[in-house]
């Protein structure tokens, strides 16, 4: 089959004009009939295409309408004109470049393959649609693409090419080959194709565009090698697909695959082991999905393992796959290996983002940014950004969606571990990770002091790197929430390797900030490490202080009273035995939270009496916080117990302390204090019933706290407003502030979310039986 000129008109060309005239068509007509295009046709009528695929041949039968031997004597001399290795097989897709098999078990992908088909459907003949499949390795692009492409034939009866650019190898597909191979596979005779990949690149875009085809350009390494293939004009598909985003290449649209749903996975598995193995261990099922990572790739390996090995349990596979050092050697079954579908993507890396990859798998926390892998890689955080962004558009990092921050996929992570071991070796590794933990543990403390009371701090002396330090509280903040992964890590490392000083001095400073934010368990910890530290320098001081703030950590974060009041009584003793008034005032203090929360009020209410007289001499402004947050917790305790007219008299004394002020206080703390004070008055007025008058300090209360990012005290405030709305009858608004409180407190685990909910049943309740 060719492309000549000089030739007339084969058989076949004669075939068709005499059975289209004797069918009465005209060259459009029957074009239109058969689904292919008037150019098609026309050259196979003059001879210039000899030997049209099986597909275009059966097409052209039905339309004349042809029936046996006529059909059978059109085949064949299309046949002849076919290059030898298509003369034969029963495939219409017969020629040298037809799509490979599908697989029978393909699985999900539902919406994606939706979004082509409806691309496909409403695609014009001066924008022919380019489709970019990208993702990390083993997302199954290939697999998408091939059914997909069958799946879309029928529009394409001009015919359908797959074409392997092996932009993975070290020698990917030069262009020009791809071309002349593209050219040929068209009817393109040899002589006809032309020696230059521009003028190839041309001849292919003037044949596409009278044509319709799908080109499948499956494994393409960068956008220079595929947009010489792409077509110009035409109803032609072309569907690309890359690790690589190919972010260069213009007027595309890309489907990113992602891994799949637990279920899919499951529904995966299940498709190729049988769903009898599958539904007798179905929790093992699950649970391979999950060591899996849910990549289509490792699930095959898993599923192609356990289809080879009939009498294997699923749950023996599990116990191997979880072994963290062994599951990549578990993931391979024949010639398929995770492991290798990654080191394809490695080994293209430029040293720099090899060196990153390596590195940042060495991060503590679920993701990470440019400038704790550049700590890590010994790079500028610029190097590192730059690295990080040409990670993501290899596959082998996920983007975060609105911030500069990335992280692995499970067995992404795995294998960049591995490599930092084989390429790095452990001791490098180690001393990476421990310049990278003491960087980040000095600015998270230099960070936690903008919010100590005592201590407060606006400027970053002390920080690491002053240049690129946070600017203020809002950025202290933002970078101590981010990065808390990393500075507990950090945290943690210090402690081990016996660098107390720097524990105890990081806790000290987080105390504060750790009030912001008394939903994360986290504090616990970070108390506890900092208690071991204080007893490994012999501070007694330091350990009295620091197990204050532990019992503060089981009551409010973790909810585990009995370790509060024990750790209270631990930090009482030590008090009382270095004589310091501070600390067992506020011994007392969070002994008797713990005693109130374990119903044993009374009890509460005569610590917290004395935990006051300690503290009432107290001078400093230390001193004069423990007796507001001593007196706020009196009254709450005094109202749990029926004494709500003595608890709201408590609580107004605690309201003027606040309105006084006090020396060298922030107004934005005593706000807060203020807060707290009126929260608890409210509360005490409606214990009183007393709603209208209630309403006013918890709206101030909820406003403060909300201004001041503290949900672990709005969400509360909002349930006691809500509760009082619902019984001044605003039952709208009511609902409103309970059904936030009632999402809210959920988040933060908090025990008071039951509450929220009985409110909303009530409300219900009211509003059903006035009608609304």
């Amino acid at each position: 089959m060719g492309v000549d000129s000089a030739s007339g008109p084969d058989e076949l060309g004669r075939m068709l004009v005499a059975l289209r005239r004797g069918a009465g068509l005209g060259q459009e007509q029957l074009a239109h009939l058969a689904g292919i295009s008037v150019r098609a046709l026309a050259d196979m009528e003059r001879g210039r295409t000899r030997g049209p695929q099986r597909g275009t041949v059966q097409a052209l039968c039905e339309a004349l309408r042809l029936e046996q031997p006529a059909a059978g004597e059109l085949e064949r001399a299309a046949a002849a004109g076919r290059p030898r290795g298509e003369r034969t097989g029963d495939s219409p897709a017969g020629h040298p470049l037809a799509l490979p098999r599908g697989l029978s078990d393909f699985t999900a992908r539902r919406r994606s393959l939706d979004e082509l088909g409806s691309l496909v459907a409403a695609a014009e003949a001066a924008h022919p649609p380019v489709i970019v499949v990208c993702g990390q390795p083993g997302l199954g692009k290939t697999a998408f693409a091939v059914h997909a492409a069958h799946s879309l034939a029928p529009f394409f009866p001009d015919g359908q090419f797959a074409l392997d650019l092996h932009g993975m190898d070290t020698e990917p597909t030069d262009p020009g080959e791809a071309l002349a191979r593209l050219l040929r596979a068209l009817g393109v005779a040899d002589r006809g194709v032309p020696p230059g990949t521009e003028d190839r690149s041309g001849l292919l875009r003037s044949m596409l565009a009278e044509r319709r085809v799908l080109l499948l350009l499956d494994n393409a390494g960068t956008e220079a090698q595929v947009r010489p293939l792409l077509p110009a004009t035409g109803r032609s598909l072309t569907i690309v697909t890359s690790r690589d985003a190919l972010a260069g290449l213009e007027a595309v649209h890309r489907t990113e695959l992602s891994v799949l749903r637990r279920e899919e996975t499951v529904e995966l598995l299940t498709r190729i082991v049988g769903p009898e193995r599958v539904g007798a261990e179905a929790q093992a099922a699950r649970d391979l999905a999950d060591l899996c990572g849910n990549l289509p790739l490792a699930v095959r390996i898993v599923g192609q393992r356990l289809a080879a090995r009939p009498g294997e349990r699923l749950r023996k596979l599990v116990g191997l796959l979880a072994q963290e050092e062994r599951r990549l050697d578990g993931l391979r079954a024949g010639g398929l290996q995770v492991r290798a579908a990654f080191a394809l993507s490695y080994r293209r890396l430029g040293p720099s983002a090899r060196t990153v990859f390596r590195r940042a798998s060495l991060a503590a926390g679920k993701d990470f940014g440019p400038a704790t892998a550049a700590l890590l890689a010994g790079l500028s955080s610029a190097e590192a950004a730059r690295c990080a962004e040409e990670l993501t558009d290899a596959g082998l990092l996920q983007p975060h969606p609105s911030e500069e921050r990335y992280r692995f996929h499970d067995l992404l992570r795995l294998f960049a571990e591995e490599r930092a071991v084989a390429d790095d070796g452990p001791e490098t590794c180690a001393a990476a990770r421990d310049l990278t933990a003491r960087w980040i543990l000095r600015r998270a403390t230099v960070a936690a002091l903008r919010f100590d009371a005592d201590r407060h701090h606006d400027t970053h002396d002390g920080d690491p790197d002053p240049a690129t330090a946070p600017a203020d509280r809002d950025q202290a903040r933002a970078w101590l929430e981010t990065e808390r992964d990393e500075w507990l890590s950090a945290l943690k490392l210090a402690h081990a390797t016996g660098r107390h000083r720097e524990v105890v001095d990081a806790a000290e400073a987080m105390h504060w900030f750790s009030d912001l934010n008394q939903h994360w368990g986290l504090w616990a910890e970070v108390f506890r490490s900092a208690v071991e530290s204080s007893r490994a320098l012999g501070s007694r001081q330091d350990e009295a202080v620091h197990l204050n703030y532990l019992a503060w950590a089981y009551n409010n974060c973790c909810y585990d009273h009995t370790a509060a009041l024990q750790t209270a009584e631990l930090a009482l003793t030590a008090a009382r035995e270095i004589a310091d008034t501070l600390q067992t005032g506020w011994a007392l203090g969070y002994a008797a939270g713990a005693l109130q929360r374990l119903g044993r009020v009374g009890e509460a209410i005569g610590r917290l009496r004395e935990a006051a007289a300690c503290l009432k001499g107290q001078t400093s402004a230390g001193g004069r916080l423990a007796e507001l947050s001593v007196l706020n917790t009196l009254g709450n305790n005094l109202r749990d117990v029926g004494r709500a007219e003595e608890a709201l008299a408590v609580h107004r004394r605690s309201e003027v302390i606040c309105r006084t002020g006090m020396p060298g206080q922030s107004t934005d703390l005593m706000a807060v204090y203020h807060a707290v004070a009126l929260a608890e008055t409210g509360r005490d007025l409606a214990a009183l019933r007393r709603w209208g008058e209630a309403e006013e300090p918890l709206r101030r209360a909820v406003t403060t706290f909300e201004r001041a990012r503290m949900a672990a005290w709005s969400e509360p405030a909002r349930l006691d407003l809500g509760r009082v709305l619902r019984h001044l009858n605003h039952l709208d608004e009511a609902r409103d502030f309970l059904r936030a409180a009632d999402d809210a407190l959920g988040g933060l685990n908090s025990p008071r979310q039951a509450e929220a909910s009985a409110e909303l049943v009530e409300l219900d309740r009211m509003r059903t039986a006035r009608g609304r």
